[in-house]
């Protein structure tokens, strides 16, 4: 695939707002190569700043005029454990609420019905933890926002947060009981 091809495909996804990808996803956009010739394509597209390669198999647009989103993290994580649920809690959600004062900015918690899991990006470090919850129990423990993922409510995320063994000496608990 020539070069000037693929930003061009990949600008008209990054104007409907995509720019974050799997392997599999660009597969389907460049689906005239063949495996090898898009691995060889992958791989010059980043090496050239076209594509970024955050964490194995996902892949963010260089080029795109929406990746200096703070939400980028966020989606960068759907993709790393798309079809599971997953929403912002224990630190980050706690953090957000105020709640919690000494969360680092380049951290994003996470719990998921997927496998728990770390992975250093160039975004920020995200850190996925497997919740055992059902799909309608988390449906009613989290709120829709205007960014990507849901997070939790302020009483679930201190719950996930105990749950799991977490540290809660940074715990605010006036804060927590505001609103």
């Amino acid at each position: 695939m020539k070069q000037a091809l693929a930003i061009r495909r990949l600008n008209e996804l990054d104007l409907q707002g995509r720019y974050v990808f799997l392997h599999r996803d660009l597969a389907k956009v460049f689906h005239e190569d063949s495996p090898r010739a898009l691995n060889d394509s992958l791989a010059r597209l980043v090496k050239t700043g076209v594509l970024e390669r955050p964490a194995r198999g996902v892949y963010v647009y260089g080029l795109s005029k929406n990746k200096n989103s703070s939400m980028t993290i966020e989606l960068i994580a759907i993709a790393l454990r798309r079809g599971e649920y997953n929403y912002v809690s224990l630190e980050s959600a706690l953090s957000s609420y105020g709640v919690i004062s000494q969360m680092p900015v380049d951290r994003l918690t996470l719990m998921t019905t997927g496998r728990t899991g770390t992975y250093k990006t160039n975004y920020g470090v995200i850190e996925f933890t497997h919740t055992k919850r059902s799909v309608s129990d988390i449906l009613r423990q989290v709120i829709t926002t205007n960014r990507p993922l849901r997070i939790a409510s302020k009483v679930a995320a201190l719950r996930d947060l105990k749950r799991v063994g977490r540290n809660t000496h940074l715990i605010n608990m006036e804060a927590m009981a505001d609103g």
